[in-house]
């Protein structure tokens, strides 16, 4: 901790990343030229670039996508063993207090957070310092809320990985002996401080901002953010049921709590804070942050200025094709394009319309050579049987759906198995299979379809493709804009930087449903999952439902779908205690993949484990701190088992 303490205080002796504002409708978080101290706070232009640069380590808080951060290793999808990110460190159960990495953006939270807690620090000290040419005190008092925000967002980025965590709430100078470092605060008291944060902040930010300012602090931003901080609080991992309840501090005691880091009893009124936090956010976000669910019109007007043939899925009409378009141009859309879902989000400084989710061997190159993906994310045959059917159940509870013996038959179309067939419009927009048409302009203009039988399209082939092959039989679709073209010359046509959300609307009405699943409001539970089920186009829920799966096993499998690959798996697992069932040895399976080189129908289509080292250890609820940082701070404990 002191070593990331010393870099805080430090920072007068460091550069400073200056940003500006994107040329896009969203925060950019490129940092395209420094400054030292003594320069950045001339003018006004000055200050807002110092100010920017404290919101440079959002690039590193990510949907977990594909980029290997820790947030892909949950039960969503796989990468091919020889990639070895970061998030198969995690998943392998092989991350320790001395592993080092260099991943990025996709590196672990705790020094960029804390590098850019410093930078908030350090930029309150310098708007201190007296007047700035420009600068009103308007600006100022939006300034230093802003920051309130940056600080609870990133001090919860890392509160959500390591668990109870030191609190920064002050600058640090360069003369504070280390013995007055902090340690770990109490779960609770983190909560509390960081849910002050926000409420101060929210108390002077506007709710919403103009489109050259989108990825700045709101409101609205400000009240989500605690909805969230509160429902994980209220979660059983912090709520009662920490499986090291001797974990605790040795020399450092918070205020109030002394050494103790997690209480051992459950609270109820926990679950109560947190649903009314989630209906003030709710509320906030529907009123005066004007945001809306996107919609079918919202994507039939950007198709049909894309000039976007509708998909080729079997046995579906036009109005169930729009619907799968909804959710492809959901996460392929700005602001200024109609999407009003978003609630906070950045453009990132990586291209999150990544190639690395499609698959390869897209188009045939006029050199004879092939232009394509490298399909580096594989969901996971647990996904492809938890998406919902087209009548809104879990494929395995739906009568009307195929017998569970004959899902990996052949429904004589494309050689779809039957499991992949008659299902919701967001298993087509999220998840791609054998006999899928992947987009309906990649080819060169014309349809995919994938092949994945054959080791001369996007089967397997460790000859033509080395590392780079499909694991599971499935590729992940979600976050692909669906006008990409691959052209025979070896070029790609419509690819973008797409905004990255941090917090949706959608997310809102899952968190609120929770709560009230967790405190016995059945009718507000349905009633806030049923406005995602019916934007998904399937039936609504009823209590009669309820004897199918219990109203909190539809919550979380809502959550599975709605929120895949988006980062929140990762600790909905862990906060809900379900990770050793979920992430243990033998759960990831898939379909029969990477065998043989251009196998039969019936040799690919069946079940098997991925052939991957995952397991799971109570210690990897939290991630360990780096054991310099132990060293260097004597105040700092060890996560558990570390």
């Amino acid at each position: 901790m002191m070593k990331t303490i010393s870099a805080i205080i430090s920072l007068g002796c460091l550069s400073l990343s200056l940003l500006v504002l994107s040329s896009c409708d969203y925060l950019d978080v490129v940092p395209p030229e420094t400054a030292t101290l003594d320069d950045v706070m001339r003018d006004k232009n000055d200050a807002l670039g110092f100010l920017y640069s404290c919101y440079s380590a959002t690039n590193y808080s990510q949907p977990c996508n594909n980029l290997g951060a820790v947030e892909s290793s949950a039960d969503e999808f796989v990468n091919p063993i020889l990639w070895g990110r970061l998030n198969q460190v995690v998943s392998w159960n092989q991350l320790s207090g001395t592993t080092t990495t260099n991943w990025g953006v996709a590196d672990l939270p705790w020094k960029s957070c804390y590098d850019a807690i410093g930078y908030c620090h350090m930029f309150l000290k310098t708007l201190e310092r007296g007047s700035i040419s420009g600068v009103t005190s308007t600006d100022v008092k939006r300034w230093k809320a802003e920051i309130s925000f940056l600080l609870a967002y990133y001090h919860f980025r890392v509160l959500e990985s390591y668990g109870p965590i030191p609190i920064i709430d002050h600058y640090y100078s360069q003369n504070t002996p280390k013995d007055e470092f902090p340690g770990r605060s109490h779960f609770d008291y983190c909560v509390k401080r960081i849910a002050e944060w926000l409420d101060e902040a929210a108390e002077v930010l506007p709710a919403t901002v103009p489109a050259t300012e989108l990825g700045r602090a709101t409101s609205v931003a400000c009240k989500a953010l605690k909805a969230r901080l509160l429902l994980y609080a209220a979660s059983p991992l912090w709520n009662g049921s920490f499986p090291f309840p001797d974990w605790k501090n040795q020399n450092f005691e918070t205020p109030g709590y002394g050494y103790e880091l997690v209480s051992s009893k459950y609270d109820r009124a926990k679950w109560e804070q947190a649903k009314a936090a989630c209906e003030e956010a709710l509320e906030m976000a529907l009123g005066v942050g004007k945001r809306e669910l996107f919609s079918v019109d919202d994507a039939e007007n950007l198709r049909q200025m894309q000039n976007i043939a509708l998909p080729d899925i079997p046995n579906t009409d036009d109005d169930f094709k729009k619907r799968v378009m909804l959710f492809r141009y959901l996460f392929a859309s700005t602001e200024a394009q109609g999407n009003k879902e978003t609630i906070w989000g950045v453009i990132p400084s990586y291209d999150n319309n990544s190639t690395d989710v499609m698959p390869h061997a897209i188009v045939e190159k006029n050199d004879g050579g092939v232009n394509g993906g490298v399909c580096a994310s594989s969901p996971v045959l647990y996904a492809a049987e938890h998406f919902y059917t087209r009548n809104g159940k879990l494929p395995a509870n739906d009568t009307k759906f195929y017998a569970q013996s004959a899902w990996f038959e052949n429904t004589g179309t494309r050689d779809i198995i039957k499991l992949n067939d008659r299902r919701e419009p967001r298993f087509y927009a999220t998840l791609s299979f054998d006999g899928d048409e992947y987009g309906p302009q990649y080819d060169n203009g014309s349809r995919f379809y994938v092949d994945l039988k054959n080791s001369k399209k996007q089967g397997y082939n460790p000859d033509r493709f080395n590392r780079d092959n499909c694991v599971t039989g499935y590729f992940l679709k979600k976050w692909a804009a669906p006008n990409i073209v691959w052209r025979a010359d070896g070029g790609l046509s419509n690819r973008v930087t797409l905004p990255m959300p941090l917090i949706r609307l959608s997310e809102l009405y899952l968190d609120l449903a929770e709560c009230c699943a967790a405190t016995d409001d059945t009718q507000g539970a349905l009633k806030n999952l049923n406005v995602v089920r019916e934007r998904a186009g399937i039936p609504v829920l009823t209590e009669a439902d309820l004897n199918q799966m219990s109203l909190m096993d539809w919550v979380r499998n809502e959550r599975y779908v709605e929120l895949f690959g988006e980062g929140h798996r990762y600790y909905d697992v862990r906060r809900w205690m379900t990770a050793p069932d979920r992430l243990k040895a033998g759960a990831r399976e898939g379909l029969n993949a990477i065998e043989k080189k251009d196998p039969s129908f019936s040799e690919f289509n069946r079940r098997v484990k991925v052939d991957q080292p995952f397991q799971w250890d109570d210690r990897m609820y939290i991630l360990p701190v780096n054991v310099d940082e132990i060293y260097s701070n004597p105040q700092l404990v060890q996560a558990p088992n570390y």
